[in-house]
C-alpha cells in the first residue's frame, strides 16, 4: 500500500499528481498592463492588412510614375547631339540672363517712381514705354528688329490649322515678340480655322507658301522650330516642308485693329 491509499479527495478540492501538468491560470487571472504600460499598448499602432496592402500599392505607383517620368524625360533629350545640348543650354542661360536683365530694369523703374525725385518725367517716360510695348504686342504698332524668316512649302494641300497653330504657339515660347503671317499681324487673339489647303487666319484664308516673319531671339527661334519633335517635324507630317532663316533686320509693317471692348470695362483705381 502506498502513502496515498486510503486518502479520500475533499469535497471541493482538486487534487494535482506528480505527473499530471498544472493547468494554466485562469484568463481574468492574468496580470494586466495598467498605468503607462495601458497607455502605451493602447496607442501602439496595429496595421492591418487592408492597410498594409494599400501602403505597398501605392508605394508601387509612387515608383512607375517617377521610372515614367523619367524615361520620357530622357527620351525628349537623348536623340540630340552634344553640339545641339550645348546650344539648347546656351540659349537657356541668355534667356535666363535676359529676363534677370528685365526684372532688374523693373525694379529700378519702381523704385525710381517711388523715390519721389523727377517722379513726374519718370512716370511720363515710363508711360511712353508701356505704351510703346502694348502697342506693338497688341499689333496696334509696326516693329523692327533681329529675327527669323519661316517658309513653309505646302505642294498637296495638307498642312492643317492644327499644324499653323502649333507653329505660333511654338514661337511664342521661344520668346517671339511679334509676329506677321502673309500680310497678316498675329497677336494673342489670333486663330487658325478652316482645313488643310484651306488654313484661314482670323477669318482670312491663306495661300502656300506660308511665309512668316519673327522678332526676338534668333538662336533661340530657330533651335525651337527644328528640335525633333517640333513644329517643323509637325509640318513634315501634314506632308509640308519649311526652313528658318535668321535676319538680321525684320520689319513688320502689317497692323491691327483692335475692337472696342463689350463687356469688358477699365477697372478703378484703389484710392487706399
Amino acid at each position: 500500500m502506498t502513502d496515498d491509499e486510503g486518502v479520500q479527495p475533499v469535497a471541493g478540492e482538486s487534487r494535482v499528481t506528480p505527473d499530471q501538468p498544472v493547468p494554466p491560470a485562469p484568463a481574468a487571472a492574468r496580470a494586466k498592463p495598467t498605468g503607462w504600460a495601458a497607455l502605451a499598448s493602447a496607442l501602439h499602432p496595429r496595421a492591418t492588412r487592408a492597410q498594409v496592402l494599400a501602403g505597398i500599392l501605392c508605394a508601387a505607383l509612387g515608383f512607375a510614375v517617377v521610372v515614367q517620368m523619367r524615361q520620357a524625360s530622357d527620351s525628349s533629350l537623348s536623340d540630340l547631339r552634344t553640339d545641339e545640348l550645348v546650344r539648347l543650354l546656351d540659349e537657356t542661360s541668355t534667356r535666363a540672363d535676359q529676363l534677370s536683365r528685365q526684372a532688374s530694369d523693373l525694379q529700378a523703374e519702381k523704385a525710381q517712381l517711388e523715390s519721389g525725385s523727377s517722379s513726374r518725367q519718370a512716370a511720363i517716360d515710363a508711360a511712353r514705354r508701356n505704351a510703346a510695348m502694348q502697342g506693338i504686342l497688341s499689333g496696334r504698332l509696326p516693329a523692327v528688329g533681329s529675327g527669323v524668316r519661316i517658309s513653309l512649302q505646302d505642294p498637296n494641300g495638307t498642312i492643317r490649322p492644327v499644324t499653323m497653330l502649333n507653329m505660333l504657339e511654338e514661337l511664342r515660347n521661344a520668346g517671339a515678340e511679334a509676329i506677321q503671317l502673309g500680310d497678316q499681324r498675329v497677336t494673342a487673339s489670333s486663330a487658325f480655322t478652316g482645313a488643310p489647303g484651306a488654313v484661314k487666319l482670323d477669318g482670312v484664308t491663306l495661300t502656300a507658301p506660308y511665309v512668316w516673319l519673327v522678332i526676338g531671339d534668333p538662336d533661340t527661334i530657330q533651335t525651337a522650330l527644328e528640335i525633333p519633335g517640333g513644329a517643323l517635324a509637325y509640318v513634315r507630317n501634314d506632308g509640308g516642308t519649311g526652313d528658318v532663316a535668321k535676319v538680321q533686320h525684320v520689319e513688320i509693317d502689317a497692323l491691327r485693329t483692335l475692337p472696342e471692348p463689350k463687356y469688358a470695362r477699365l477697372a478703378p483705381v484703389p484710392t487706399s
